[in-house]
């Protein structure tokens, strides 16, 4: 083994599955040494034709205790990385860093207690490795989950949310969450219209969960396109809702992811 292979477990494709042409979802086998915590992204590697690596970050899906690994992936057009992801299928190889990155975890918040996570896109994986863990459901009163994208196709994981209420596990605490999806470009029942910024200024979004939000309560966290979160972070500032940073305790944690 060279040094480089030391850094990544070689893993296999168990499921592809594809939501519409420019999304799709990933399950692989995971090495028994690999720790995460949930909300943290892996770096995955696939090998082309040349013989060379490219790599990319993903957030896991998947909850630290299962056995395999889930991710979500949108395909990016001419991209060098999922031009390659996108041709694999089961049985084939993809690779897995050893070590987990990322810091959009609940250890971001020393308190609160209402938690919010607000995704667009593919940012709302790292958000359903926490929900699969027991630890934010012990910590916070309510959680409201808001899933924004533009067309109620691109809604994915829709079983594995609404199975929360059916866990064993959860049965003493499904009531906490509030799910919010969001479709930006066509009107659907059962979904708020519009993007996520648009409702926070207008207050639909705070009347759809029935809760407000505050800087003694609320504790924020935000993934997706990269303008999405600047812009939103800018609305929260001005409500007294600050970035948690090392050196400064906050309520709201971010990571772009696009």
């Amino acid at each position: 083994m060279t040094a480089s292979e030391e850094k990544f477990t070689r893993q296999r494709l168990l499921a592809v599955e594809t939501l519409t042409p420019s999304l799709f979802t990933l399950r692989t086998t995971r090495d028994a040494g690999f720790r995460f915590q949930a909300g943290q992204f892996a770096r995955l590697g696939v090998r082309k034709p040349s013989g060379s690596l490219v790599w990319r970050a993903y957030s896991m899906v998947s909850a630290p205790h299962d056995e395999f690994l889930d991710f979500f992936s949108v395909v990016v057009p001419d991209g060098e990385f999922t031009s390659e992801l996108r041709r694999l299928g089961p049985g084939d190889e993809l690779l897995v860093e050893r070590q987990p990155y990322g810091y959009l975890t609940l250890d971001r918040f020393a308190d609160g207690r209402d938690l919010w996570l607000l995704a667009t896109g593919t940012g709302v994986a790292p958000f359903l490795s926490i929900l699969q863990d027991f630890e934010v459901w012990q910590r916070f009163e309510r959680i409201v989950l808001v899933y924004s994208v533009r067309e109620a196709r691109e809604l994915a994981y829709q079983d594995l949310i609404n199975g929360f209420a059916r866990r064993d596990y959860l049965a003493e605490h499904a009531h906490k969450l509030t799910y919010l999806p969001t479709i930006t470009r066509e009107q659907r029942p059962g979904a708020l219209h519009g993007r996520i910024t648009t409702l926070l200024e207008t207050g639909e979004l705070e009347r759809a969960a029935g809760l407000p939000l505050s800087p003694e309560h609320s504790r924020i966290m935000l993934c997706g396109n990269p303008q999405m979160i600047e812009d939103t972070r800018l609305l929260l500032k001005a409500r007294d809702l600050q970035l948690s940073l090392t050196r400064r305790p906050g309520q709201v944690a971010v990571e772009n992811y696009w």
